[in-house]
């Protein structure tokens, strides 16, 4: 029987349903296994419940600094997501929300190939960070 394939886990955080649907069909589509929330209270939840690869976050929901504090929350999970604003404005997420350090990223959702792109590749840089922690542990314990 053939092995089953772990797809990458992605908490998609967006209070707007069309925008969370279309954004969970993309990702889907994709090939991610993906988790939606509607609040920071049910994305703080589910973070604590399960271990993802990515979050994505919109940044206003039903605050404005409700996606903020939810990619704060998942920063500090001990399995450590890669984390990402998502936003469906056309100009940068940057530009509305100065950033407040160097690993922010902003994602448009207008542009499905690049969207694609930038998910996969913080999943492999997130992948590439906890294969260079395994092996540093590895070598301070010889």
């Amino acid at each position: 029987m053939p092995k089953s394939l772990d797809l990458a886990r992605v908490l998609l955080v967006d209070d707007e349903l069309a925008s969370r649907l279309t954004l969970q069909t993309i990702l889907e589509a994709g090939g991610y296994n993906v988790d939606v929330a509607a609040s920071a209270a049910e994305a703080m939840h589910k973070l604590d419940e399960g271990e993802y690869e990515l979050v994505l976050s919109d940044l206003e929901m039903e605050s404005p600094e409700a996606g903020q504090r939810v990619l704060s929350y998942a920063r500090v999970q001990e399995y450590r997501p890669a984390t990402a604003m998502v936003t469906a404005y056309r100009e940068p997420c940057a530009q509305r929300f100065p950033a407040r350090d160097e690993q922010k990223v902003s994602i448009n959702s207008e542009n499905v190939s690049s969207l694609l792109g930038k998910v996969a590749d913080l999943i492999g840089l997130r992948a590439q960070r906890r294969a260079n922690r395994l092996m540093m542990r590895a070598a301070q314990a010889q």
